[in-house]
């Protein structure tokens, strides 16, 4: 098996994390290739992936709602984020189902773009924003609402409480928003909102999660029936005509042979049987 087929066999076999890691890395390769500035050494995203804080583009692009949480700025970006996701995703699967996973991350990238373009308009800013950053910050806040008391063993340091490691996150996102990257700081805290709201509303009877399942069950069933189509067929039915059941017991040859030497025994005694005989009978009862 080469790498290519181990990696086919991980993805099939793997659950939801690792399938939303391989896609996050999959949409890098490609941005790789089509969008890496190899003379500036910059990505440069068209505004059909990143997202855009000016109405006029994301009005007439709003799958970038979502687009922008599947793209990295750099392989350090993609390497600390899926660092992140996996730790994070490693947590929520513990408790939640992969539905309810999957449900999260798609919700709360939505939502969290969302505040972005609201909170540059109303700063009066324009820029793009692109990264999972948003959709793992509600993931990690999600699961630390749920269980924070919860202990994380880390290297070099050694247990430590979940709400610690979610709050020093927190703080630093806080600490840099005037800093540089507003518009990423803006959608990590929507983010956290997101997370910190949706494990509430569960608390309360309401999975909106729901909402993403109901979305693929759509589609999942409408291309299933446009691939088969149901076709209605009429045909006279017959009553099929029952076979006769033999009555008459056919015994193969060693079985009529062990009868016929349980026979003789029954008249002669076992002393009257072969050399061969005995032996047929003992492998026959084996």
């Amino acid at each position: 098996m080469n790498i290519l087929d181990d990696l086919k066999m991980q993805y099939k076999l793997g659950g939801i994390a690792l399938k939303m890691i391989y896609w996050n890395i999959g949409c890098f390769l490609v941005s790789l290739v089509f969008f890496y500035q190899f003379k500036i050494g910059a990505f440069d995203f068209p505004n059909w992936i990143a997202l855009s804080s000016e109405p006029t583009v994301f009005v007439l692009k709003p799958w970038t709602f979502l687009s922008y949480a599947f793209f990295h700025d750099g392989f350090f970006h993609l390497l600390f984020n899926m660092m992140v996701l996996n730790f994070a995703s490693y947590l929520f699967l513990t408790f939640f189902s992969s539905k309810q996973y999957l449900g999260l991350y798609v919700l709360s990238a939505i939502f969290s773009g969302l505040i972005f373009v609201l909170g540059f308009n109303l700063l009066h800013y324009s820029g793009s924003i692109i990264g999972a950053s948003a959709a793992i910050m509600a993931i990690l806040v999600a699961v630390t609402t749920y269980s924070p008391l919860m202990n994380v063993r880390l290297l070099l340091v050694g247990n430590v409480k979940l709400w610690h490691i979610t709050a020093v996150i927190i703080i630093l996102d806080l600490m840099q928003f005037r800093l540089e990257n507003s518009g990423g700081h803006i959608s990590h805290l929507a983010g956290a909102f997101f997370g910190f709201s949706y494990i509430k509303l569960l608390q309360s009877g309401i999975d909106l999660s729901k909402i993403v399942s109901a979305i693929l069950d759509f589609f999942t069933n409408l291309f299933k029936k446009q691939q088969t189509p149901f076709k209605k067929v009429h045909k006279n039915y017959r009553k099929p005509i029952e076979k006769p059941i033999s009555k008459i017991v056919v015994k193969d040859k060693k079985q009529q042979q062990i009868d016929e030497i349980l026979d003789k025994i029954s008249k002669s005694g076992y002393e009257s049987l072969s050399q061969e005989e005995k032996e047929f009978l003992f492998q026959a009862g084996k």
